[in-house]
């Protein structure tokens, strides 16, 4: 059996970052996969940053989300290619200090990351790490999604498992010939759980089992944290981590 613990979108959340690893610890995998969105909105980016780091060092696979494109290189129209009549201040004003706070050392780091990685297992499975879906870090699995659509986004691989995030909707979705594991988001959820969730797969032969966990941090703390920063829209990212749903 080989297993896998997979977290997404954890925005700049550095306590609920830790509690996860430490949760994630407890399950000893035989590989952890972080897909993207790594520093933005959070207080916390430096520590978020320099904790990936020593886990990347470790193994870990590692991956670039949309925001962090924004971060890196102010890049909004690659990163928010919905946002058709401009990106929003508040947004721009994040992405601006989170570049600032990181540091040049830091923001070389983000900017280096790949957009997917693939691990491939007993040369027989194939799990890709991605931001949004497969070739795409915006494009991603809605709950409402048409079908057509989703069986094309999944046809761009030939993974048998998408580890992904980005909706920051935790699901599991078997489609018999591939499973889409959304990890949802371990710091900013967008559920109604203000807890993190994260993702443990384990591959048995040809069969593929996923769960998505659910760990508590203090998410007050965080929230506060990020109202004393005092940057615009700070109000609203902290009731959305406060209250586990997107306040805006």
């Amino acid at each position: 059996m080989t297993r896998i613990a997979a977290l997404s979108d954890i925005h700049g959340n550095a306590q609920a970052l830790e509690a996860v690893l430490k949760d994630i610890a407890r399950v000893k995998p035989d590989a952890v996969m972080v897909t993207g969105d790594l520093v933005l909105n959070g207080a916390d980016p430096s520590l978020v940053i320099d904790v990936l780091r020593t886990l990347a060092d470790d193994g870990a696979l590692v991956i670039a989300g949309n925001t962090d494109i924004a971060v890196a290189d102010f890049d909004y129209a690659a990163a928010f290619p919905w946002m058709q009549d401009g990106v929003p201040d508040a947004i721009v004003a994040a992405a601006e200090w989170t570049h600032d706070t990181l540091g040049p050392e830091r923001v070389d780091w983000l900017r280096r990351l790949p957009a997917e990685r693939r691990w491939r297992i007993d040369d027989d499975t194939l799990v890709l790490a991605c931001h949004a879906s497969p070739g795409s870090q915006t494009a991603g699995f809605d709950t409402d999604l048409d079908p057509n659509v989703t069986t094309e986004r999944v046809a761009r691989t030939d993974a048998r498992v998408i580890v992904c995030g980005h909706t920051h909707m935790p699901e599991v979705r078997d489609l018999g010939w591939k499973v889409i594991v959304n990890t949802g988001s371990a710091g900013y959820v967008f559920d109604g759980e203000p807890t993190a969730s994260w993702a443990l797969i384990e591959l048995v032969d040809d069969e593929v089992r996923a769960e998505i966990h659910r760990t508590e941090f203090d998410a007050v703390a965080a929230a506060n944290a990020i109202s004393a920063r005092g940057l615009p829209g700070d109000v609203y990212r902290a009731a959305t981590v406060r209250t586990g749903k997107l306040v805006r």
